[in-house]
């Protein structure tokens, strides 16, 4: 037997995960080729979504299963076979999410010995959320859990300074991985066009000025609000439509006010929309408002950018910094005239809209392929070492 000179093998990354969403499948996919990822679902959906999984799970070049045993209750659930999972896809990473009691099951274990593996976290927090935790067993459980994970993933460097800073974990150990989607994968799409002229033909949006908020019709979006500061601008300016894309349940309450305000030919809201279908709406767009008194991140940010459309987001989304730095405007939605004056700038600079072919703009949005390669890089610490590991072949 000799041994010859090494070669390479990606290390083994298991992921834990709850449910599928369509803007999580780019990244999923990245980490796919610079690991061998195993995807372990925890739900069957999204939370309070409806996502067409199958269609999902069939962009999804890595791995997949689910873990569905185990109590549950909303985004909560404890799962039955974790152990087992990690024995059977011996992975070198784990990654977990959140301080959730998943994340809590997989350290307790660690510190019985009972797994060796890296173990880390990712956390969607926004930097509002960061200082002002909601509850006090998220403080704990947070507060248990940055004293024993080996690494977390965080949507910016707002979030890691927040981390490093008051928890003084080591910056080489916080992977800054925003949730972002490829421009190419979403805009290339030959009948996006045709869909996007049929949305703007049903509603009679050409030659108008069409904000586009995209999400659930849901309190912590901010959207009654947000209607009650800008009634006023939109009153003033017949040619604008604001489109609110999404179903929930402050539905009725939003048609009420809509109604009480007068604005039913200004203000539509035309339902749910997901894939081809939904993204045909940000090319009938001339802007983009997201009025979110909380949010972790914001993708639907990412989704008006990759299409060109200029963003108002709100100062309290974590995809705020993100918008800022694509030229657009971020304001505060629980201040009335500050929303009102961000919103009358907003549509200044907007153009009516006069045709729906997503080539007329160019993406806005970033793609870093490279810089999230080297972030993940930095899980370098257990088994093996780098992204890359190398291995001795026998022959």
């Amino acid at each position: 037997m000799s041994i010859t000179p090494s070669i390479n093998r990606k290390r083994r990354l298991l992921i834990f995960h709850p449910a599928l969403a369509p803007y999580r499948i780019d990244q999923f996919n990245l980490l796919g080729e610079l690991f061998e990822v195993s995807l372990v679902f925890l739900f069957d959906n999204v939370n309070n979504q409806n996502f067409d999984q199958a269609s999902l799970t069939q962009r999804l070049t890595c791995h997949h299963e689910y873990l569905l045993r185990g109590p549950s209750r909303g985004d909560r659930c404890f799962r039955w076979g974790v152990l087992g999972c990690i024995r059977r896809h011996k992975p070198d990473i784990i990654l977990s999410y959140e301080f959730s009691l998943t994340t809590q099951y997989l350290l307790f274990i660690k510190s019985l010995g009972l797994i060796s593996q890296t173990v880390g976290s990712a956390i969607d927090d926004s930097p509002e959320i960061c200082a002002n935790i909601q509850s006090w067993p998220r403080r704990i459980a947070r507060g248990a859990g940055m004293a024993r994970l080996d690494f977390i993933v965080v949507l910016s460097s707002q979030v890691a300074d927040f981390y490093s800073g008051n928890f003084r974990f080591p910056r080489e150990r916080i992977i800054v991985s925003p949730i972002l989607q490829n421009p190419n994968t979403l805009r290339d799409v030959r009948e996006l066009g045709l869909i996007a002229r049929g949305h703007a033909g049903k509603y009679g949006l050409l030659g108008k000025k069409v904000v586009l908020f995209v999400g659930r019709l849901a309190p912590e979006k901010g959207l009654q609000k947000f209607l009650l500061s800008i009634a006023p601008v939109l009153a003033a300016h017949g040619d604008v439509r604001l489109v609110l894309v999404g179903e929930g349940a402050e539905r009725a309450s939003l048609e009420a006010t809509v109604a009480e305000l007068g604005l039913g030919e200004q203000v539509l809201m035309p339902g749910r929309f997901e894939g081809t279908q939904l993204h045909a709406w940000y090319a009938c767009a001339s802007g983009f408002v997201l009025p979110s008194t909380y949010e972790p991140f914001g993708a639907v940010v990412n989704e008006a950018l990759i299409f060109g459309v200029s963003v108002l987001c709100s100062q309290y989304a974590g995809s705020a910094a993100m918008a800022a730095k694509a030229g657009g405007l971020i304001f505060d939605p629980n201040d009335q005239e500050d929303t009102s004056s961000a919103f009358e700038r907003h549509l200044n600079g907007l153009p009516s809209l006069d045709d729906t072919s997503p080539d007329r703009r160019p993406s806005l949005a970033e793609w870093n392929r490279a810089e999230m390669s080297s972030e993940w890089a930095k899980v370098g610490s257990g088994p093996v070492r780098g992204i890359w590991a190398e291995v001795p072949a026998c022959i």
